[in-house]
């Protein structure tokens, strides 16, 4: 992830490789070890996105969005379910039934939350925000996202405090691993 442009325009993009990824684990048969590839995967970029949104993007909704706390604390609340999901999709072998179980939450969980931002937050957002204040919001994201943690860590106090050293920690873990280069 990294694709340029402002801000929704960035975050859309994700949006997109997300999906695409999701019916890439989808299509492969039940126990086929290319799909902890695509989870691996999955799992990297949604946890990158959601510590760079929580960095830069929710704030700017904050501060800019009428009602903008509320949606905020919701969109928030949505990533801290999503985390979960994804450590516990973490901790199960592709060939064990809740395996399919997990995904089909996790896809339910975050495609919801995709058509929640792109149908709401992002049309506020782009309502309440000049274009050059879109665009450094599009380079925080993306600086963010090049630092962020590559692991759920859903018992963390505050994703934005720890991005930075826990994601040395995790893509030094992933460079030992080879965890994220397949697929």
């Amino acid at each position: 992830m990294g694709h340029g442009g402002n801000v929704v325009n960035e975050l859309m993009t994700d949006h997109r490789e997300v999906e695409e990824m999701f019916a890439r684990i989808q299509a492969l048969p039940a126990g086929d070890e290319r799909r902890r590839e695509v989870a691996d995967q999955v799992t990297i970029e949604l946890v990158r996105h959601s510590v760079a949104e929580e960095q830069y993007l929710y704030p700017a909704v904050r501060d800019h969005v009428p009602g903008g706390d509320a949606i905020a604390d919701r969109e928030v609340a949505d990533h801290e379910r999503v985390e979960k999901l994804l450590k516990e999709l973490e901790g199960v072998d592709c060939g064990d039934v809740r395996f399919d179980v997990v995904v089909d939450r996790l896809v339910a969980e975050v495609t919801a939350h995709i058509q929640d931002e792109e149908r709401n937050l992002f049309p506020a957002l782009t309502d309440a925000c000049p274009p050059g204040a879109l665009d450094e919001l599009g380079d925080q994201v993306r600086r963010a996202k090049k630092l962020a943690p590559t692991r759920p860590h859903p018992n963390a106090p505050d994703n934005k405090l720890l991005a930075a050293g826990t994601g040395l920690v995790d893509r030094a873990r992933d460079l030992v691993t080879g965890r994220g280069k397949s697929s």
